[in-house]
């Protein structure tokens, strides 16, 4: 566990203490890459609030303030998207990563996790009235300027990817 202090929740018990990272862009592969982050945090219900916290947080040291359109859009569809992982995704002792990365006008943020064989799909359907789940991804669809799920690179599992154009 991980002792770390976070800006946005005091002390961190739910974030690996291998993860924090910030790259620049000099150091990446992608020549347009302004800004990343990319975080490991436990498969939780408090991993999930804490990457949700972090990715607001960082974007607002980015310079998209909390109260922004950016912000609040990007943060509302890394909750859904962790939701996600930790109820979908979630295989016992393994984790799950949030890659948050700014390239020119665009904003991108990644949830990876270790299940591979239950990706959702790219055309959500909206459930029955009478259902109470099965919404998120339909909030992340409408929210996003385009989103994807790709297989995880370096392991079993998926990536979901959502980016949000800034205009």
């Amino acid at each position: 566990m991980n002792s770390e202090k976070s800006p946005a929740q005091g002390a961190t018990r739910h974030a690996r203490k291998t993860a924090p990272a910030e790259t620049h862009p000099s150091q990446t592969s992608h020549p347009h890459l302004i800004r990343e982050f990319s975080m490991r945090f436990t498969s939780s219900r408090h991993g999930a609030r804490l990457a949700r916290r972090l990715v607001s947080h960082r974007l607002d040291t980015w310079g998209h303030p909390y109260d922004g359109r950016a912000n609040e859009t990007l943060t509302l569809i890394t909750a859904e998207l962790t939701a996600n992982a930790i109820r979908h995704g979630h295989v016992p002792g393994r984790d799950f990563r949030v890659r948050l990365t700014e390239t020119g006008d665009t904003l991108r943020v990644e949830v990876s996790d270790t299940r591979s064989e239950r990706v959702p799909p790219l055309t959500a359907q909206e459930p029955p009235d009478d259902v109470e789940s099965g919404r998120g991804l339909l909030i992340v669809a409408q929210l996003a300027t385009r989103w994807t799920v790709t297989p995880r690179v370096g392991g079993p599992g998926k990536t979901v990817c959502a980016e949000l154009r800034l205009q």
